[in-house]
């Protein structure tokens, strides 16, 4: 990777939601969020955006003991200056973090765009998850693409070729790339038998590619271990079940025959597509 394309600032977004299988996307954003030591720069108001009987608002208690009402909403996070200060290679790392919106999305898109110029973003990477075929016991492959020609030059990258319904993602995209901000989209692919809970081993194959697009490392220990405790833990509950282990023993068949999925482009774009049209099915049958 050359620096021609990611130097300057980098905006990584992800969104809980239709993006967000295992909650993959999100949490690797919270994941780097946290290492970077941010604060929240810029924030959408709720009431404009969100319907909460869909996305409901959580009580907390904060340090002195008092009951607090935590929102839901999208807000844009930068490092403080205390942390560019220790670690001025993440000075130029935000991260966005949101709900995927209920409502107004062409409203809401303008506002983040004003909120990415306001903060002269050179580049945005977006963070999704979606639910495959996958087993749980091999590296969990992450498929990336960009509808900006230079990125795709850069990278050996291809532009998805997808259509059908989309999420508030490619709907931030093309705004983006209208206003000469170089994009680019990483989705895990997450086992779908085991899509109940948080993935933390999704969520580490993510921060581990964002390492290598940005050129920075991240303390990963900590989400490793999260992911070897997932992993083992699915491990029992295969042995216990005759159908699901051998389930996910046909799934590790077709994924050594395809001669390592997380590196080949045509599988993790298959796997993309059937996720994107599964999608488009559901929502034309709840109709």
């Amino acid at each position: 990777m050359t620096s021609q394309v990611f130097s300057g600032r980098i905006l990584i977004v992800a969104f809980e939601g239709w993006n967000d299988a295992a909650e993959a996307a999100s949490g690797a954003a919270k994941y780097i969020a946290e290492l970077t030591g941010v604060e929240s720069v810029a924030a959408v108001e709720p009431e404009d955006y969100y319907d909460f009987q869909f996305a409901r608002p959580s009580v907390f208690f904060d340090p002195e003991g008092n009951r607090q009402l935590s929102w839901p909403t999208t807000e844009m996070l930068a490092p403080t200056a205390a942390s560019r200060n220790d670690h001025p290679e993440y000075a130029n790392i935000s991260v966005m973090l949101g709900v995927e919106p209920s409502r107004r999305w062409r409203t809401f898109t303008e506002e983040i765009l004003e909120m990415v110029v306001d903060r002269e973003i050179d580049t945005v990477m977006f963070l999704g998850a979606m639910l495959a075929e996958v087993p749980h016991t091999r590296p969990i492959g992450v498929n990336t693409t960009s509808q900006n020609e230079q990125v795709r030059e850069q990278l050996g990258v291809e532009r998805s070729r997808y259509e059908g319904q989309v999420g508030i993602l490619t709907v931030l995209g093309q705004a983006f790339e209208a206003n000469n901000i170089a994009t680019l989209a990483l989705w895990a692919s997450v086992p779908h038998y085991v899509h109940n809970s948080p993935s933390p081993k999704s969520m580490l194959s993510l921060v581990a590619e964002i390492e290598k697009f940005l050129g920075v490392s991240f303390d990963r220990t900590a989400l490793a271990e999260q992911a070897f405790t997932w992993e083992r833990g699915i491990d029992e509950i295969s042995l216990a079940d005759e159908d699901m282990a051998a389930y996910i023993t046909e799934l590790e068949k077709k994924h050594d025959e395809a001669e390592s999925p997380q590196a080949s482009g045509d599988f993790l774009a298959n796997e993309f597509e059937k996720f994107l049209r599964q999608n488009d099915n559901d929502e034309d049958a709840s109709k």
